[in-house]
């Protein structure tokens, strides 16, 4: 088998991208590498046995190493995020030093063939920013290493001020300072920064942050899923703040179609297709898509406030109730008086190709919890928000979409989420004079991210700049 060559047959620099198992960090990494492989860089996915993708899923060309990562079922079934991200970091470390050091083949029987050196060598390592331990051994080795910011360039912000917000009182959240501005990141409240957490979880918190702030300040260059139509001013606050090349390329899942990256096959979640059959039943405009990501787990009272919320809107909706999405539950039934309320009306599945659904005609609205992959996907669609953050970076990416960029109505919860608060944001979206000015602004930004990522827009010329920045390192 000969090495990965460009059209001129000489050998392909090679790529090694570490994603962060998580849905939401998988799916933008395999699409950058996507967009890297069509602009002629040889890739080589690198993960953890913990939600693998199957690599006879992979598109021809791609390679695969899974690295062993020592995880507890139970710890990476929890919530605890920050420990799990720690235990990766600590257990992987090694594996990876070892496949840039040599010690394991890029691809198996390559050394036995007889090839030589040359689609081999490792140009460069893209890691996930949580990634700090393998972002380390690579500088620690000489091999360029450049971080990858799944969320937007606000939340990164957040990042860098983190101990400051800290110093000043901000952190950790107090019920008596939850509608202060932060002046130091305009237009954010201190509810956006993150949910309330105990002293000990915030001081883990913290510490990671830390780690990964200063991962990416040693680090050759940041990548961010993110575009400067929309965060320019926060990317160049970031260049300015970290010294270090920073390349926008996103919304990377329109620079790199689904056709052209395994992103579907490598769902944590196997996807019920036959909600598209059903979509397709319906009459244009007229559907509520419902998903609160891949992540989220939200109470049994909660989940019943967001079920009779969508039954009192009087409107179809296709309803993504997954397993665990209500806290401690592997799966959960709704009430037999909602199910003859909705009855032809609702369709519930377990997992959904979601930027298909997105794209569908029928849909009206995306009724969301403000994940940034869902905020591109929806942006790219030009589907209205209505957004109920439940935690992390989803409450600083609301605030932007509902009061900065206005392409959405956020939720409003008091004391607590109601089926009341739920239909009156439907309605808001969906008929009012105020809704009518939102989604006209939701296809004016559908139209913006098309010019982004279109020949010569500013992610695909991003793009072609990382792309540029790989080959010469």
């Amino acid at each position: 088998m000969a090495p990965p060559s460009d059209r001129n047959g000489c050998a392909r620099r090679r790529v090694l991208l570490l994603p962060l198992p998580y849905q939401g960090h998988i799916n933008p990494m395999l699409r950058l590498a996507a967009a890297l492989h069509a602009r002629g860089l040889a890739v080589t996915i690198v993960h953890t046995e913990t939600r693998a993708p199957d690599r006879r899923n992979l598109p021809a060309g791609y390679e695969l190493v899974v690295v062993p990562d020592g995880i507890p079922p139970e710890l990476a079934a929890s919530n605890d995020i920050p420990s799990f991200v720690f235990a990766l970091n600590r257990n992987c470390e090694a594996p990876f030093r070892d496949i840039l050091t040599g010690r394991r083949a890029l691809r198996e029987g390559e050394e036995a063939a007889g090839e030589g050196e040359a689609g081999r060598v490792v140009a460069c390592v893209v890691a996930d920013v949580d990634w700090f331990a393998p972002l380390a051994a690579a500088r620690e080795l000489g091999v360029p290493a450049l971080a990858l910011m799944t969320s937007s360039a606000a939340r990164f912000r957040v990042y860098l001020a983190y101990p400051r917000l800290c110093e000043k009182g901000y952190l950790p959240v107090q019920e008596s300072n939850l509608d202060t501005p932060v002046d130091e990141l305009p237009p954010l409240l201190v509810r956006d920064l993150h949910v309330a957490m105990d002293t000990a979880r915030h001081a883990t918190y913290a510490d990671l942050l830390d780690r990964i702030v200063a991962g990416v300040r040693q680090s050759s260059g940041l990548i961010l899923n993110t575009f400067d139509a929309i965060e320019r001013a926060d990317v160049e606050h970031i260049r300015r703040e970290t010294s270090t090349p920073v390349f926008p390329v996103g919304p990377l899942h329109a620079l790199s179609p689904a056709a052209a990256a395994p992103v579907q096959q490598s769902s944590v979640l196997p996807e019920d297709r036959s909600c598209l059959e059903w979509l397709n039943t319906q009459l244009p405009g007229s559907v509520l898509f419902v998903s609160f990501g891949s992540l989220v787990s939200i109470d049994a009272d909660e989940f019943l406030e967001v079920a009779w919320g969508l039954a009192g809107s009087n409107r179809p909706f296709l309803w993504v109730v997954r397993p665990r999405l209500v806290r401690g539950r592997d799966s959960v039934e709704l009430p037999g008086e909602l199910l003859e309320e909705t009855r032809g009306r609702g369709k519930i599945v377990g997992w959904a190709p979601q930027e298909e659904v997105l794209s569908h005609p029928a849909v009206s609205a995306f009724v969301t919890h403000g994940g940034w992959n869902s905020t591109l996907e929806s942006m790219s669609r030009g589907v209205p928000m209505v957004c109920k953050p439940c935690g992390g970076d989803q409450l600083g990416t609301t605030r932007y979409v509902c009061d900065v960029w206005k392409v959405g109505i956020r939720v409003e919860v008091e004391d607590k989420l109601t089926r009341e608060g739920i239909k009156a944001a439907i309605e808001r979206l969906m008929d009012s004079k105020e809704g009518g000015v939102i989604r006209d602004r939701m296809r004016e930004m559908c139209d913006v991210v098309s010019k982004c990522t279109t020949k010569g827009g500013c992610s695909d010329l991003a793009l072609q700049n990382l792309v540029d920045f790989i080959n010469l390192s």
